[in-house]
């Protein structure tokens, strides 16, 4: 079953409604698949153009029993699932990623050790199980620093700035004393990320690397190709293809990385999943993150990951609604410049509501382009 290729007309399972979900289930249907998503919440943005939506929770036996019934393999859009789902799932369904795998990435203290056991660089950090282990915790690193829940974190949830020993006690204690790392904020020359696929035969391909300008704690823009010297982009495909490697992982995930002034390389975070920074290769590349998690979790030969121009993916958020909506025009007056809006039901600050691409000869003009764009689109 591994090494047969599953073809189109046959039904893919979708783990999960949002955004992530939808470009995927929309690459599947050109492909000819048949998507079903399962996801607790109505009319989620992957529901919405799916085949259909099973409206359950994650760990729902009788939603699961189904599900694994109906379709031929089933993958994932978030790491928050308990991996305990893919494990059961597995018994009677082809699943990508795996079980294993998901466990290694949904968990900071988990995925560092696991980084570090695969020879690479974390961000150095201290382990804080207790209020008994802030001192053990505060040698490790050099102010200031970053205090993060080891589960359930993203676009900078979770994650408080902390200068000194009194303020990680008082934000442990803010997060209710979940256990939690203690990261050294670093010196950055950038941030940048590597997706890649890998298949089942162990094979793998990266898209270009993008560079990412974060506000806030979330993801602005994506710059390709990243402005990172070759031996630095060469490090950051080869440790990506380890990671993936040592994972047994198959489908596509993303490996984001910090660059210091100083010219390291440490590893940030490991996304088990298609990531927010690959939304250009929709509109960019031969083939597009989405596409490729398709053919791989269903055993297809990958597609080319060529760039076919240099471009800047920049985010939209809830913040930019206010009473009204975006002046959408401010898009489509780029002509080379590509919206993609998500389907989300009600814009809050800090929501990923769309994005948009925005192509030219070079980066350096896609970043005027993409910035020019942006100031007009305020909502009045």
């Amino acid at each position: 079953m591994m090494n047969s290729m599953i073809l189109p007309g046959a039904t893919i399972g979708m783990i999960g409604g949002g955004q992530l979900g939808r470009m995927f289930v929309i690459a599947a249907k050109y492909l000819g698949y048949k998507v079903i998503v399962l996801e607790p919440g109505n009319d989620s943005p992957a529901g919405q153009v799916a085949d259909e939506q099973l409206v359950a929770a994650y760990d729902d036996p009788q939603a699961l029993a189904e599900f694994s019934r109906r379709c031929d393999v089933i993958t994932t859009e978030f790491e928050n699932i308990p991996a305990s789902v893919l494990d059961d799932l597995s018994q009677s369904c082809l699943v990508h990623p795996s079980a294993e795998a998901l466990g290694k990435t949904q968990d900071r203290i988990v995925e560092k050790d696991f980084i570090s056991s695969c020879g690479l660089l974390p961000v150095p950090y201290g382990v804080i199980r207790t209020r008994s282990d802030v001192e053990t915790a505060i040698e490790a690193i050099e102010f200031p620093a970053i205090l993060k829940t080891a589960r359930f974190g993203y676009d900078g949830k979770g994650q408080i700035t902390v200068n000194n020993p009194d303020e990680v006690v008082a934000a442990f204690q803010s997060h209710q004393s979940a256990e939690c790392v203690l990261e050294q904020r670093i010196d950055l020359h950038c941030e940048i990320s590597v997706v890649i696929a890998r298949n089942a035969h162990g094979e793998t391909e990266t898209f270009p690397i993008s560079e990412n300008i974060h506000r806030d704690g979330i993801l602005f823009q994506s710059i390709v190709p990243a402005r990172v010297d070759e031996d630095i982009a060469r490090s950051a495909i080869v440790a990506a293809e380890h990671i993936a490697r040592k994972l047994e992982y198959v489908g596509v995930l993303a490996v984001e990385f910090f660059v210091t002034r100083q010219g390291q390389l440490l590893v940030n975070e490991i996304a088990p999943r298609t990531h927010n920074s690959g939304h250009y290769t929709i509109d960019a590349c031969i083939t597009s993150q989405f596409e490729q998690q398709v053919r791989t979790v269903c055993n297809l030969p990958f597609g080319a990951t060529t760039l076919l121009s240099p471009v800047v993916m920049t985010n939209l958020l809830g913040d930019l609604w206010g009473e009204s909506r975006p002046d959408w025009t401010k898009v489509f007056d780029s002509s080379a410049s590509k919206l993609h809006l998500y389907g989300k039901d009600a814009a809050k600050p800090g929501r990923k509501m769309g994005h948009y691409c925005t192509l030219a000869d070079s980066a350096k003009a896609a970043e005027a382009e993409a910035i020019s764009i942006f100031k007009g689109l305020n909502a009045s």
